[in-house]
C-alpha cells in the first residue's frame, strides 16, 4: 500500500507538470496567430499572372499589380469581417462567410475592378496550391469548390481582430484551460486522498481484527481453565456468547465486519481453538473449545 501510494504521488506530480506544459503550449499557440496574415499576403505574391493575350513586360506588370491590389483588398475585407464576427459581431453578420455578390460589390467600389477581374481572381485562387487566407465555399460547406460558378460565399481563414479582442479571447482560452487543468488535477489528488483513506481504514480494520482474535483466545482459554477448576459447567463456550461479552450492543453493527474476519481467521489459522456444534438449552449452536497442545496430553499420561 505504501509503495503504491508513493508511485501514485510521483505519477500525479508528473501529470501536473504535463498538464501545465500543455496549458502553456495552448496559450502560446493561441497568442501566436496574429503573424499569419503576413504569410497569407506573401503567398498571394506567388500566384500565377495572366496578361490575357498580351505578353509584354509592361502589360504583365500591370496585370500583376491589379491582381495583387484586388486580392489584398479582398483579403483585408474578409479578414476584418471575420474578426468583427468573432469579436461581438457589431454588424450583425449571419456568418463569417460573406456572400460572393457582397464581396464583389465591395471590391468594385474600392478598386473599380470589373466582375471579370473579380471572377479571374477567384479562378486563380482555386488554381493556386498556396494558402492565401481566403476560403471559397459552395452550397455545401463540406464539399470542395472547383469552379467559380459554384462559389456562394467567401471566408477568411485569418480573422483580423483588434488587440483588445485578441487579449480577451486569449484570456478566456487561458482561464478555460486553467479550469480544465485545475479540475483534472483536483480529480487526481482527490482520487489519491480517497485511496489513502481506504488504505488507512483497511489497516485499522486489520489491526482491530488481530486485537479481537487475541481477546477471543484469552476468553476461550480462561473459560477452559475455569472448567478445569470446576468453575464452569462445560469445557466449551458459545461463539455468540463470546461476541456479546467482548462487544457492547451499541457497537455490534459497526464491529460486525471485524468480528466476522476474526472468526474466519481463527477457523483457518488457530489450532488451539476448535469449532464445534453442541445442543445448549435445547438449541444447536456453534461453540469454541480450547484444545491443549499434544505435549501436555502426553505428559498427563
Amino acid at each position: 500500500g505504501r509503495r503504491l501510494e508513493r508511485c501514485l504521488s510521483r505519477l500525479l506530480l508528473w501529470a501536473s507538470l504535463g498538464l501545465l506544459l500543455v496549458f502553456l503550449g495552448i496559450l502560446w499557440v493561441k497568442m501566436g496567430k496574429p503573424s499569419a496574415p503576413q504569410e497569407a499576403e506573401d503567398n498571394m505574391k506567388l500566384l500565377p499572372v495572366d496578361c490575357e493575350t498580351k505578353t509584354d513586360e509592361f502589360c504583365q506588370a500591370k496585370q500583376k499589380a491589379a491582381l495583387l491590389e484586388l486580392l489584398h483588398e479582398l483579403y483585408n475585407f474578409l479578414a476584418i469581417q471575420a474578426g468583427n464576427f468573432e469579436c461581438g459581431n457589431p454588424e450583425k453578420l449571419k456568418s463569417k462567410c460573406i456572400p460572393v455578390t457582397e464581396a464583389q460589390e465591395y471590391i468594385a467600389n474600392v478598386t473599380s475592378s470589373s466582375s471579370t477581374k473579380f471572377e479571374a481572381a477567384l479562378t486563380w485562387i482555386l488554381s493556386s496550391n498556396k494558402d492565401v487566407g481566403i476560403w471559397l465555399k459552395g452550397e455545401d460547406p463540406s464539399e470542395l469548390v472547383t469552379t467559380v460558378d459554384k462559389v456562394v460565399c467567401l471566408e477568411s481563414s485569418r480573422p483580423r481582430m483588434g488587440v483588445g479582442c485578441r487579449l480577451s479571447r486569449a484570456l478566456l482560452t487561458a482561464v478555460t484551460n486553467l479550469l480544465i487543468f485545475f479540475w483534472c488535477l483536483a480529480f487526481l489528488w482527490g482520487l489519491l486522498i480517497l485511496l489513502k483513506y481506504r488504505w488507512r481504514k483497511l489497516e485499522e480494520e486489520e489491526q482491530a481484527m488481530y486485537e479481537m482474535v487475541k481477546k477471543i483466545i484469552d476468553v476461550v482459554q480462561d473459560h477452559y481453565v475455569d472448567w478445569e477448576q470446576d468453575m464452569e459447567r462445560y469445557p466449551y463456550v458459545g461463539i455468540l456468547h463470546v461476541r456479546d461479552t467482548l462487544i457492547p450492543p451499541q457497537s455490534r453493527r459497526r464491529m460486525k465486519r471485524v468480528w466476522d474476519r476474526a472468526v474466519e481467521f481463527l477457523a483457518s489459522n488457530e489450532s488451539r481453538i476448535q469449532t464445534e456444534s453442541h445442543r445448549v438449552a435445547g438449541e444447536d449452536m456453534l461453540v469454541w473449545r480450547w484444545t491443549k497442545p499434544s505435549s501436555f496430553s502426553d505428559s498427563e499420561r
